[in-house]
């Protein structure tokens, strides 16, 4: 059955509150982090390659919602799974932005889709597998009903992107869904100046990934580089835990300037309208424990 409601998250308050005490038992020096994050990011055996994704952020009008989201989940979906190199799929639901985010972010005037509160993600073996046929060209060639779900997607925009890399998280080794992306994610989508680059690519190796992937609930981190889309940057950050994202989430931010030497890059980018977003999953379903 369709979900009938938009998860939402818990309040900050209430987050910080469940954190008190436990963000120094978390704490590892630069030297341990980078220790977690050269191996974490080693290939493993047991994780097979899901090198591209095909991102979309949309909104939905009230009138019709459920009926989309039970087409998406029980037809739309499986049936690009049953198409060559595709590996796995995942529909959420963004948490309603308040603007209390950092007031370092900026986004993009451009005119792109606007729509943030559903994020679907297709994970295939390489973004090839999504260039024959495209996007476009499946949805072309759907039944009518398919076509007619579709249009009511609004401010759509999408990304095809390629893995740069990834950290596996302190959480991988109890995680059981295997390839398909955590029950909570974070998404940011950018664009950065070519002069700062250099900075916010070694940010994320030397500092932003060694200290998200070893708070207790991260599960993986994607950094990918588009090949189809605004946005040329794509961070991915997934977590098991609703109840606990924002905890550790935070706490790592504010531990790992994007930037060297203490420097932050930040200012410098310019992100997708509605970015970046915090998001449950919808499906597959989250396994209740």
């Amino acid at each position: 059955m369709a979900a009938k409601t938009r998860p939402a998250f818990r309040g900050r308050r209430d987050f910080f509150m469940a954190a008190a005490g436990l963000s120094a038992a978390t704490a590892v020096s630069g030297a341990a982090a980078a220790e977690i994050f050269a191996q974490a990011s080693s290939s493993t055996p047991d994780e097979p390659g899901d090198r591209g994704l095909w991102i979309t952020w949309y909104d939905l009008p009230e009138n019709g919602r459920e009926q989309y989201l039970t087409w998406l989940h029980r037809t739309y979906i499986p049936s690009l799974l049953k198409r060559p190199g595709y590996l796995w799929a995942a529909h959420y639901a963004a948490h309603e932005r308040q603007d209390s985010g950092s007031s370092q972010i900026q986004h993009t005037r451009d005119p792109i889709g606007a729509g943030y509160r559903y994020i679907l993600l297709i994970g295939a073996v390489d973004t090839h597998v999504f260039g024959n046929p495209t996007p476009r060209q499946i949805h072309a060639v759907l039944p009518e009903e398919g076509r007619r779900m579709l249009a009511m997607r609004q401010g759509e925009r999408m990304n095809i992107a390629a893995e740069a890399g990834r950290c596996l998280g302190a959480g991988w080794k109890s995680y059981k869904e295997g390839l398909t992306t955590a029950p909570v994610v974070q998404i940011g989508s950018f664009n950065c100046p070519v002069e700062a680059e250099e900075e916010m690519h070694a940010g994320y190796v030397q500092s932003r990934l060694p200290a998200i992937c070893q708070a207790p609930t991260s599960i993986r981190t994607r950094k990918l580089n588009s090949v189809v889309g605004w946005a040329k940057h794509i961070i991915l950050y997934e977590f098991g835990s609703p109840e606990l994202f924002e905890r550790d989430y935070q706490a790592a931010i504010k531990r790992s300037p994007l930037g060297i030497g203490g420097n932050s890059v930040v200012p410098k980018l310019v992100h997708a309208p509605n970015g970046p977003n915090s998001a449950v999953r919808l499906w597959p379903p989250i396994a209740r424990s």
